[in-house]
């Protein structure tokens, strides 16, 4: 079997000496809350990261929220101060990261200097898990690390999903 290569998300933790925890689960999963089941961690505490875009800006910024949660656009607008905010298609959030979607992560584009905007239900955790860069592969660390490793605001965004 063929050694698993280290991510940069990796390095950067142990560079700066960041205690985590990696979970790896099936890659041809992409969707956050079965991601959540598939490695067996509260929903909370499963952080999906969401690349959207203003109009007026020059750099698309990342959403992080639980994910079983929804983005409102209309608040994470306010919150930015800009008059509208859109989603990034799965297209496009793919070509602005260079990530797949399923594994677009925050610690992963560090180096892009986008905005972080981290959905306020992350403070009710110790602990919070993100994507580590590619699909199949989660990292779970302190809030407050991440937080701090990624300059993230702390925004309330996020909403229930709706029901059927």
């Amino acid at each position: 079997m063929a050694k698993k290569r280290k991510l940069n998300s990796v390095r950067l933790l142990e560079a700066r000496k960041i205690p985590h925890e990696i979970h790896n689960y099936d890659a041809r999963i992409r969707d956050a809350q079965e991601v959540a089941e598939a490695v067996g961690l509260p929903a909370e505490t499963v952080y999906k990261t969401l690349v959207a875009e203003v109009p007026s800006w020059k750099k698309p910024i990342l959403a992080l929220l639980p994910c079983d949660r929804t983005l409102n656009l209309k608040r994470l607008a306010k919150a930015l101060g800009a008059k509208k905010v859109a989603l990034a298609s799965h297209a496009d959030a793919e070509k602005l990261t260079g990530l797949q979607v399923g594994g677009i992560s925050a610690l992963a584009l560090l180096q892009k200097r986008w905005g972080v905007y981290l959905d306020k239900r992350a403070l009710e955790q110790s602990h919070l898990v993100v994507s580590a860069g590619e699909r199949g592969t989660q990292i779970r660390l302190e809030t407050e690390a991440l937080i701090d490793l990624v300059s993230c605001e702390i925004v309330d965004v996020a909403e229930a999903r709706e029901t059927r």
